[in-house]
């Protein structure tokens, strides 16, 4: 280990305590050595410490629990991921026939489904709740044809889950315990609130424009969000999930849980994301980005008020776990804290891109309203740069607040084109600095879509006066 455990800590309390980041608990492991530091408390209404018990949601890290889980069905034999998903899901129905009956199980796990993936639908607390979020997909529309674009894709996971369900007949929490959870000895991972509430858990929040800092409720996503990353764990379990992922499929008794060669093809490219805010490629659900010519493989989270980064270097035998509750100050110190972990334990520096000079009438093309199915980005010209503001439809405010959520707070974004082909970006200022993206043209040449935050967001029209 080149970096002792005192130096990480005072990184760590430095930083948290300038964002104004309540809790935050932080793993590290390096070379067979595991570090683990801890700063604030779980909720500012109810104040307990951060400690080594404490539970954080780590939100979307946990399809790669999900994919896991399918890769040991897989080499059960009872799922193939070239199959099309009716084979085990015959009742899935969608807009797009020809993609519901084509679609292949692969196609859930790197996000080129191609429907419109955040469907945060709240389907219940009963067993039936995944089944009945199927249901609700033949409503959603098919926003690109079928494996041609990557773009961040919710309710795919969640059909994945259900799929789960249907081949080992159990529902999904207890399929993942069974499949995952048990045979790595991960028992501070949990779903059920029943169970979290019993121990010291973290509590979400927001720091909003005037600065106050409040607690996020509800404290978390519906049921049929448990396959998109409904888990919550203390920072051991993550790190033991990193080692599992960076061995060689067995579990810390030696037992097999899934073969090696299954293990390293999740952290393959199976699509190109031409270095999108999730990277350069997706594996197996893992995103993959190169930096100074060194794989690093990962997937953070977030969740009502809870954000959390995973990375692993698997050619280093390197991992980091960050787990914040708070946003988007925590987003923002996982960013900070896994940049300088990057380069003090592994000697990587992940620096930003630097954007281009552009003028006003360059930058006019790409002006306009985009949408996807939870919200209109509208992107306007100011003074040399790209500003997008975010608008989140009546429709998805409204199940928010069915859910018991305030309206989340939406701060204008700038951007900054990159030099090179491709019409790329960069996030230039605020709490997403550094987050990539580019831009998409039709056969024309004319802009037509946006990629951001993962997802492509298509161009609609011009921006309403």
């Amino acid at each position: 280990m080149t970096v002792d455990k005192d130096q990480l800590q005072k990184q760590l309390t430095e930083r948290a305590t300038e964002l104004e980041v309540p809790g935050v608990a932080v793993g590290v492991y390096h070379d067979g050595v595991e570090q683990h530091v801890f700063h604030g408390v779980t909720s500012v209404e109810n104040p307990l410490p951060v400690d080594e018990n404490t539970l954080f949601q780590f939100g979307s890290t946990g399809k790669t629990y999900t994919a896991t889980a399918m890769l040991r069905l897989v080499d059960r034999g009872l799922v193939d991921l070239s199959a099309p998903v009716r084979n085990y899901v015959p009742e899935l129905l969608l807009k797009d026939e020809d993609v519901a009956r084509t679609v292949t199980v692969l196609h859930l796990f790197n996000h080129t489904a191609g429907w419109q993936g955040d469907l945060f639908e709240d389907t219940g607390e009963g067993d039936d709740t995944l089944a009945r979020y199927v249901e609700r997909m033949a409503t959603i529309e098919q926003v690109t044809p079928l494996g041609s674009v990557v773009s961040y894709n919710n309710a795919s996971l969640s059909l994945a889950g259900r799929l789960i369900e249907k081949v080992t007949g159990l529902v999904f929490e207890k399929a993942i315990k069974e499949l995952v959870l048990d045979p790595l000895g991960l028992s501070h991972t949990l779903f059920s609130p029943n169970e979290i509430m019993t121990r010291r858990f973290a509590a979400g929040h927001e720091q909003h424009p005037d600065g106050t800092i409040k607690v996020s409720r509800p404290w978390t996503m519906a049921r049929s969000g448990n396959p998109m990353g409904g888990m919550s764990a203390n920072s051991a379990d993550m790190i033991t999930w990193a080692r599992f992922h960076l061995g060689d499929g067995k579990s810390a008794n030696g037992t097999t849980v899934l073969p090696e060669a299954l293990l390293r093809k999740m952290q393959q490219p199976t699509a190109e994301m031409g270095g999108s805010a999730l990277g350069d490629f997706v594996g197996i659900s893992w995103l993959l980005r190169d930096v100074e010519g060194v794989r690093i493989v990962g997937h953070g989270g977030d969740t009502v008020g809870q954000h959390s980064q995973f990375v692993m270097i698997p050619e280093r035998d390197f991992a980091i776990s960050v787990m914040t509750n708070c946003g988007p100050n925590g987003s923002q110190l996982n960013e900070e804290l896994v940049r300088w972990a990057l380069e003090a334990y592994v000697g990587v520096i992940d620096r930003d891109p630097e954007p281009i000079d552009s003028s006003d009438e360059e930058l006019a093309p790409y002006a306009g309203r985009y949408e996807t199915i939870a919200a209109w980005a509208d992107i306007t010209v100011e003074a040399g740069r790209l500003i997008v503001n975010v608008e989140i439809k009546p429709e998805t405010l409204a199940q928010l607040k069915e859910q018991g959520s305030e309206e989340p707070e939406q701060p204008p974004i700038p951007l900054g084109l990159l030099a090179g082909p491709g019409d790329r970006y960069v996030v230039s200022d605020g709490p997403a600095k550094g987050m990539k993206g580019y831009f998409v043209r039709n056969a024309a040449g004319e802009i037509e879509a946006v990629h951001v935050g993962g997802r492509l967001a298509t161009r609609t029209g011009d921006v309403p006066a």
